[in-house]
């Protein structure tokens, strides 16, 4: 289904129950975002946000992709996986031999239908060009500030859209855009991005760079410009397919090389100046739950700024998972599956993203085994897809357990796991926004191996396979955190809730306050008796509750370099692999970088949220999510040193 606009998919989810409208005054600087990341949190994603009462002439939609049934809605489908499917079948059709000349005919209307989505440049003004600001002023849209700490209000949905000035090809992406004043914003285009790469070859001919930015109209075309599709394939070509109608662009009216969405909701038009000077931008409450720090960025000036009759300002925050974005991630989990494995991995069966691992973290891959190191290919080919490439822990297993169910898919992972053989470490590019690396956008990976193993890949002296005794170890569970945190005062929990459920791994807070405290510890809990069925530790700063599974696994992510935080050992008697996911330092860690703070909101925001929530519409009193993650604060600022 194809929406005409954003007030279009307004009513599409009101009409479906997934709308709430805040009449009473909102304001668009931290309470808005307080609000969002309530009701996100609330369960299954809660309720998309329209906030009437903004203060300017333009309501704002929030959270409007934050559930699995918006995100089907936004997409058109009636599950995730229909696009995959379609996708699958398109590519077998067109793949398929050709025995004669009826076979080549019969391919002429899916080419014809197909040929009809493909994007289209009309001549004229678009509805997004309905009215056009005499004189442009980013102040007069209501650009959020998320979170305390942020370096100042940021455009979080923009459609940016950029040319190769070689070759004419069009880049969508989605970038953040910091407000500096009423006509310049940072452009936070990474160095691995395709719009940071038309940047370059504009500075090699000194030409300015026509941009633009879409806000809204139809909401597969945000869904798009975050879709990880092959550089030369366009995204308004995936937002075709996807809405099964064609994206009618028109010429922008003060950049005329660069064409936008005609039924866009708002337009902002301008340039990037290659020999400008960068500008400090940042920090900013990012989507892995810590603020990514200030860096330079260029400058986008803005040359006119045009929108549609009311129109409807899109917006989202992202911060401590879950959050809207997930699914937007979840959704690009599912539509990519039939690609990797009809172009790369022809071997995958399904994949999985978990929350708590933002997405580049930590994925779960399920493959057809069939031959001894299949593991190993799939690891490979999957670091050198796209941007897998950002890809940290990568865990493989078989058809022999399904990988949504995460407790049957840690126990059977660690039943065919061998903690000094089944774990392979790598080196890549790496996320700019992953703090763990010693150096930025560089940084270690690791595959865990957790299929059942041909016997060229077992040793001939295996070790532990699994566990001798699962009787003795869930009994004895129950006693370990008394007498382990009586030997070590250094420990402040331990999660055995895992050895309940015959898992062999243990979580543990703990409080470094010496150089190599956690590898000493490791080798020492390994040499306890009682531990010596246990084949991997994870360690968690002592500010969090290892007994929080989720908010354990979603630090431990973020702050491991799985190459560089490892510790295993290799004994007569054990074989077990910890993992340092505490804060990195230069006193304790000589870690030379500076490492960013998590994301919670004020105590004045959350204050002012208390006090109208009985006037919001919003139902029974949501606390602050932040409150819970308060006490794991580093400090005050977005970063320590």
């Amino acid at each position: 289904m194809a929406f005409k606009n954003l007030q279009h998919f307004v009513k599409a989810l009101e009409d479906a129950g997934e709308l709430v409208r805040i009449r009473t005054y909102v304001n668009p600087h931290l309470e808005m975002a307080e609000i969002t990341d309530r009701i996100s949190k609330s369960g299954n994603g809660g309720k998309a946000l329209l906030f009437e009462n903004t203060g300017y002439s333009f309501p704002v939609l929030m959270n409007a992709y934050g559930s699995e049934r918006r995100m089907c809605l936004a997409l058109g489908v009636q599950k995730l996986d229909d696009v995959a499917k379609e996708i699958e079948s398109l590519f077998k059709l067109l793949t398929k031999p050709k025995e004669n000349i009826l076979d080549k005919i019969s391919l002429l209307p899916k080419l014809g239908q197909f040929a009809s989505w493909m994007p289209k440049v009309r001549s004229g003004r678009g509805e997004c060009q309905e009215v056009v600001m005499s004189e442009p002023d980013l102040t007069r849209l209501p650009i959020i500030t998320c979170w305390p700490k942020d370096g100042g209000p940021f455009i979080t949905l923009p459609i940016i859209h950029t040319k190769d000035p070689n070759n004419g090809s069009r880049n969508v992406g989605m970038y953040r855009m910091q407000l500096f004043d009423k006509k310049l914003t940072g452009m936070h285009w990474h160095k691995h991005k395709v719009s940071a790469k038309h940047f370059n070859e504009y500075k090699k001919t000194g030409k300015r760079m026509p941009v633009a930015v879409a806000l809204g109209g139809d909401p597969v075309y945000a869904y798009s410009a975050t879709a990880p599709l092959p550089e030369n394939v366009d995204e308004y070509m995936l937002a075709g397919f996807i809405r099964k109608k064609k994206v009618e662009l028109v010429k922008c009216i003060s950049q005329p090389e660069v064409e936008v969405p005609a039924d866009a909701d708002i337009i902002i038009e301008g340039y990037v100046e290659p020999n400008d000077e960068l500008i400090w931008e940042g920090p900013f409450g990012d989507h892995t739950g810590y603020y990514s720090l200030p860096d330079w960025y260029p400058r986008f000036h803005v040359t006119a700024i045009t929108h549609r009759k009311n129109a409807v300002y899109p917006a989202t925050i992202v911060g401590i998972p879950p959050q809207e974005d997930a699914w937007l991630g979840k959704a690009t989990e599912r539509i990519f599956l039939a690609p990797i494995k009809m172009t790369m991995v022809p071997e995958i069966v399904d994949m999985d993203m978990p929350v708590e691992g933002v997405f580049h973290n930590l994925v779960i891959a399920q493959i057809k085994k069939e031959y001894a190191g299949q593991g190993q290919k799939v690891m490979n080919a999957m670091w050198g897809a796209g941007q897998m490439m950002f890809n940290k822990i990568l865990v493989l297993t078989d058809e022999g357990v399904k990988i949504q169910d995460y407790a049957a898919l840690a126990k059977y992972v660690c039943d065919n796991l061998d903690p000094v053989n089944d774990i392979h470490f790598s080196q890549g590019p790496m996320d700019v926004l992953d703090h763990s690396c010693s150096k930025l956008g560089f940084g270690g990976k690791m595959c865990i191996d957790g299929t059942r193993k041909f016997d060229e890949e077992k040793e001939s002296e295996s070790g532990i396979q699994g566990l001798t005794d699962r009787t003795q170890l869930s009994k004895s569970g129950a006693l370990l955190e008394t007498e382990i945190k009586s030997k070590y005062p250094e420990i402040r929990k331990i999660n055995i809730s895992l050895l309940e459920r015959e898992i062999p791994v243990l979580i543990i807070s703990v409080e470094k306050s010496r150089k190599s405290h956690v590898r000493e510890l490791h080798q020492q809990l390994c040499a306890l008796k009682e531990l010596q069925t246990i084949k991997i530790i994870l360690y968690v700063e002592h500010t969090v509750d290892a007994n929080d599974l989720p908010v354990a696994l979603w630090r431990l992510c973020n702050n491991l370099d799985p190459k560089r935080d490892n510790i295993v050992i290799n004994s007569s008697n054990t074989r077990c692999i910890g993992f340092d996911g505490t804060r990195k330092t230069k006193e304790l860690d000589d870690f030379q970088r500076d490492w960013p703070n998590i994301i919670v909101a004020d105590d004045v925001t959350i204050e002012a949220v208390d006090n109208k929530w009985n006037q919001l519409g919003l139902g029974a009193f949501i606390p602050s999510p932040s409150l819970k993650y308060k006490e794991q604060l580093y400090g005050e600022e977005a970063a320590v040193s």
